[in-house]
């Protein structure tokens, strides 16, 4: 069987992306899938031909995807682990895991990141359980003085300390699904975190942005609800009417839901004007964001959104989360309370968006003009 991504100039002159699926085996050996995905036929500015790129590569990441599945169907992976779990090569594994995380914007990218340096540096890779502390640490040297960013420059700290996290993970991963006996993680240190840079909305830029016209009005209601609410875009995403309930006692409404990234079952209560967004309520099985889905172009019409209120930050959806922690603390709430609305597990991770308050505050001391005396 066959995958390419293919193209496809309809009459409105953008071209359409599809995946061509051949399969010799099949009754209907040739099929297509046609991809929410588009490209400028004449990109003649930065922002078209950026699009292109993405949204080629987005092209690519499904097809791999998509082949990948097929292959753990037909006796690949799932097979293996049945049978010679010592052959398990860990890029392969590292793959997977990393496609699992697919919907989930800001994680999957750091996972393909990571897959795409392991890839460089194991380019024939290497069964699973070969893997020990001597490659651990080779590898960690390779991220430190070899791995370069696509601007050709060393990675900075944080992404030295957000990829060998990701292998360190894998290899957990790999212990619990009893691939390998012992789990070298353990004696190799990792990387320290270096500075945070979140990127946030003052209220007064969440309001321009509230009254300014978005070309994508759905991706528009879900943004300032995830500002009102702290939650990640793989948490809004499958939210249903039916996770929306209202409690007659306390009066006040809440979401019954299961956070994506930490697995663990949250109650979220929410606010009078984030319930009002959210408009007329539908069936308990609709979802409350109907239409979306993560793509290259999704986040061009978010950024053209934001420009459109006179917002020059590059603004992704997670930085929905970020505005509203930010505007809890900057607005009085305790630093332990917005901790738990956000679902954190560790006070320390909510402390960075403390720092921030801090940081404003030591900005508005010189905000008063100069006096005369």
């Amino acid at each position: 069987m066959t995958i390419k991504v293919r193209q496809r100039k309809p009459k409105d002159g953008q071209i359409r992306l599809f995946l061509d699926i051949y399969n010799p085996n099949a009754k209907n050996k040739r099929t297509n899938r046609i991809l929410d995905l588009f490209l400028y036929e004449n990109p003649s500015t930065p922002t078209q031909k950026k699009t292109n790129k993405e949204n080629l590569e987005a092209a690519e990441r499904i097809r791999a995807k998509m082949t990948l599945d097929l292959a753990m169907d037909n006796n690949g992976l799932a097979e293996l682990k049945k049978n010679d779990k010592s052959s398990i090569d860990l890029v392969v594994y590292f793959k997977q895991l990393t496609d699992d995380r697919y919907e989930s914007l800001n994680n999957y990218g750091n996972w393909l990141s990571a897959y795409k340096h392991l890839k460089k540096f194991c380019p024939n890779g290497i069964p699973i359980n070969q893997v020990d502390a001597k490659w651990l640490n080779d590898f960690k040297y390779y991220l430190q003085h070899v791995a370069k960013k696509k601007s050709n420059q060393p990675l900075n700290q944080n992404s030295l300390h957000s990829y060998f996290n990701k292998i360190k993970a894998c290899l957990n991963q790999a212990h619990m699904d009893d691939l390998i006996t012992k789990n070298p993680v353990r004696q190799v240190k990792g990387f320290k975190e270096g500075e945070v840079q979140r990127e946030f909305l003052t209220f007064e830029e969440l309001q321009r942005a509230a009254q300014a016209e978005c070309d994508v009005p759905q991706m528009k209601k879900a943004f300032l609800f995830s500002c009102l609410t702290g939650l990640r875009w793989s948490d809004i995403l499958p939210l249903t009417w039916g996770d929306l309930q209202y409690s007659e006692n306390q009066q006040y409404w809440f979401i019954r839901f299961r956070q994506k990234k930490t697995k663990g079952t949250e109650t979220l209560p929410i606010s009078n004007q984030a319930r009002e967004l959210l408009g007329e309520p539908g069936k308990d099985n609709e979802h409350l964001f109907l239409g979306l889905k993560y793509s290259a172009w999704y986040n061009l019409k978010l950024q053209q959104w934001m420009m459109r209120a006179g917002i020059s930050k590059t603004i992704t959806f997670h930085c929905g989360r970020h505005t509203y922690a930010t505007l809890q603390l900057s607005n009085g709430t305790d630093i332990y309370t917005v901790s738990k609305l956000l679902g954190h597990r560790e006070l320390k991770t909510t402390q960075v968006y403390a720092k921030i308050i801090d940081e404003m505050k030591i900005k508005a001391t010189n905000a008063i003009p100069k006096l005369n005396f």
